[in-house]
């Protein structure tokens, strides 16, 4: 059987895959080491696991707006067709070169990161010190061959590489607990939660759950996009705020409430790794050290995916080269649109090695506070996008999901964006005031997005009117 692009069936994904797809892009063992201390270090301290279900309960509000129109938005263009059916075409043009840009930023700091990585690695093991740009080269190409085949095959792949990064941060929460006993009962008091702090640690933490909306890109290719993608979405949220908040809250009784801060601004590198060879033994500390490349590895896979089926949607609505909307034969990928996405990361990184770029405190710093800053800006265009749309429709779905969950999901999110802004140099880890360019060159991309029209004033695959009402009870 094949789809209207001449591709075989593409309905071939449940929820879990796409549940692997966003948990990997969030990269739980990369984010736990490489965020959480810095919260710990500039944030609340003992307060910053509470803060991972804080923000947990704040994107679970949206998702409850995001999955409600999902049944009525579907397909490829994301954030994209949202914006477009709640806030019209223009709107939705900016959205999708946020998006893509925000994507391919962070998609190419990971590369920097795992070149940074990688190098480390080999000069610990065999003392040989290879440029690390060379190091991303071989990634790139595993991850476009990847790419390019079904999403089954790259959803078994990512839960691969999950699982054996979410094993070690358990087996080290659940040995600091072993060894804590009954003192693991204590969790941080309120004042440590909602005390000085709370901005700061708030900026590092939604960095870590970048990734999760990312479940309506595959709603083309779910069985039941219906149910698929509202439940990947709030599993998504779930899990990684539990993970996130397990780990951190265990870290914290390892040091002790009193001490964690000081521990992370010490040596926040070596935060978890420490306990982990303390607790674990040697053969773990090994373990770790490789899991966290093929962590960043189930990142880039994960957002070369996504980039590729933005870049194939909106090239459906006449936004970019049409050509980049055709789809693998055999896949049913869009490869043409993953070999743009690989050629441009492989572009950007020879670039910035060419400039000196340090690959983890320049590529991956820059990278990682301007794609926050994209995301929640995407994030709180949604949100109003969903009171837009619901607004004076008479649609069966309850008041809570279609005003009041998006309503003050929109505040927090506007406030995290707010914080991001005002913190960006803390996130990029640099006091340069040319960090200030970066919500320039978002607004920029934006605006160049804005001016950007398509074929047809509503996407195709925006559920119009007629069918809308069709779908009333």
């Amino acid at each position: 059987m094949t789809d209207s692009a001449g591709a075989p069936e593409r309905r071939a994904i449940g929820t879990g895959h796409i549940v692997f797809f966003v948990v990997a892009a969030a990269a739980p063992l990369t984010a736990v080491l490489g965020a959480s201390p810095a919260a710990f270090a500039f944030g609340n301290g003992p307060g910053v696991p509470l803060v991972y279900l804080l923000i947990g309960g704040l994107y679970l509000l949206f998702s409850a707006g995001f999955t409600a129109m999902s049944p009525y938005v579907v397909g490829a263009g994301g954030f994209y067709a949202y914006v477009t059916a709640g806030l019209g075409q223009r709107a939705g043009s900016a959205v999708a070169a946020i998006a893509i840009a925000t994507y391919q930023a962070i998609a190419v700091g990971a590369y920097g990161l795992f070149g940074f990585f990688a190098a480390q690695t080999l000069v610990a093991t065999l003392g040989w010190s290879p440029p690390w740009w060379i190091l991303t080269l071989p990634m790139a190409a595993a991850v476009h061959f990847c790419g390019r085949r079904t999403l089954n095959f790259s959803g078994n792949l990512l839960a691969v590489c999950m699982l054996g990064e979410v094993a070690i941060l358990l087996a080290l929460g659940i040995a600091i607990l072993a060894q804590h006993g009954t003192e693991s009962l204590a969790i941080a008091p309120a004042a440590t939660v909602f005390g000085p702090g709370l901005g700061v640690a708030i900026v590092f933490v939604v960095a870590s759950f970048i990734g999760f909306e990312a479940t309506v890109i595959f709603g083309e290719e779910a069985r039941n996009p219906t149910r698929d993608i509202p439940r990947a979405t709030y599993l998504a949220v779930i899990l990684i705020a539990l993970f996130y908040g397990f780990s951190t809250w265990t870290i914290t009784l390892y040091y002790g409430q009193s001490a964690i801060h000081a521990a992370a601004l010490a040596d926040p590198g070596n935060l978890y790794l420490t306990p982990i060879r303390s607790l674990l033994g040697r053969p773990a500390y090994a373990l770790t050290q490789g899991l966290l490349l093929t962590s960043v590895f189930a990142a880039i896979l994960s957002f070369h995916a996504t980039i590729a089926r933005y870049l194939s949607g909106v090239a459906r609505e006449g936004l970019c080269d049409a050509r980049l909307g055709v789809l693998d034969p055999v896949h049913g990928s869009p490869h043409r649109a993953g070999v743009v996405q690989t050629l441009a990361s492989i572009a950007i990184v020879l670039l910035a090695a060419s400039l000196r770029v340090d690959p983890y405190a320049g590529l991956f710093a820059w990278a990682g506070a301007f794609s926050s800053l994209g995301v929640l800006a995407m994030q709180f265009l949604t949100s109003v996008a969903v009171l837009a749309f619901f607004r004076g429709r008479n649609l069966a779905v309850h008041r809570a999901k279609t005003f009041t969950a998006p309503s003050v999901a929109a505040v927090g999110l506007l406030v995290a964006l707010a914080l991001s802004t005002l913190n960006l140099g803390l996130i990029a880890g640099t006091d340069s005031k040319a960090v200030l360019l970066l919500p320039v060159l978002l607004a920029l991309t934006g605006a160049a997005g804005w001016m950007r029209k398509g074929r047809t004033p509503v996407p195709a695959y925006a559920i119009d009117d007629a069918i809308l009402a069709k779908l009333r009870d």
